[in-house]
């Protein structure tokens, strides 16, 4: 795994630098995922709103700090931690099985042959186009939680927008939304190392590629919850 990141990191500097593959990496993962994360964030922006008003009225039975705890909550967690855990499902499965696929037919072998380096063709665009995609991703994502809560809040809470960004304003500040984008960047770096890793050592047959797909899935997802606890706590210290 450390070989396979270092030669990824060497191969994003070093020609020849795939512009076509990276392009078609980044509508596969930014384009084809936009709708199916925008569905899912929406709906757990909403959960957080009325989860968060019930508890707060059971609790301290006061609801006037929801809107702005949400989307501090939204900012610093939800959007980028969702979209992560969906692109590892979806990109994540569909790379591992894509290059398991080539590895047991001996495509990989042939690009050898032919003097093509495996990681520099498939991996560095697939990298590339995780990393801009899953931050893009985070920001627009982040965006249409925002939006979702403001609108729940004005239909079931009797908060008005106005009331909702002047809530939220005292709560989010700046830092939040760049953080939230290198957290998207750094999730969307680990997806296809991962899938690549066990896409290389893909056994032979359909179990050998189902076994790097949930491999990959899990591993994935593991490692993006460990780094997201990682970097909450060194951005703690910048605020």
């Amino acid at each position: 795994m450390i070989t396979l990141i270092a030669e990824t990191m060497t191969g994003v500097f070093s020609p020849p630098f795939r512009r076509k593959e990276f392009f078609q990496q980044l509508y596969f993962v930014a384009n084809k995922s936009l709708i199916i994360i925008l569905f899912c964030v929406s709906f757990a922006a909403i959960v957080t709103i009325l989860e968060s008003s019930f508890h707060m009225k059971l609790v301290i039975q006061n609801d006037s700090m929801v809107p702005g705890f949400a989307a501090l909550l939204i900012l610093r967690e939800l959007g980028a931690i969702l979209t992560a855990l969906l692109l590892t499902s979806r990109v994540g499965a569909g790379y591992a099985s894509e290059v398991g696929s080539m590895q047991i037919t001996e495509q990989v072998d042939a690009f050898k042959m032919l003097g093509i380096d495996p990681v520099n063709y498939l991996v560095v665009p697939r990298f590339l186009a995780c990393v801009l995609g899953c931050m893009m991703l985070t920001i627009i994502a982040n965006m249409t939680c925002i939006f979702s809560a403001i609108i729940v809040s004005q239909q079931y809470l009797g908060y008005t927008p106005s009331m909702f960004l002047a809530s939220m304003d005292r709560f989010v500040q700046f830092q939040d939304l760049v953080f939230a984008a290198i957290k998207g960047a750094c999730f969307g770096g680990v997806i296809p190392i991962v899938a690549c890793y066990f896409g290389f050592r893909c056994q032979q047959g359909a179990e050998g590629v189902g076994r790097a797909t949930t491999n990959t899935v899990v591993v994935a997802s593991i490692a993006i919850i460990v780094i997201d606890f990682i970097l909450s706590y060194t951005f703690s210290y910048l605020y």
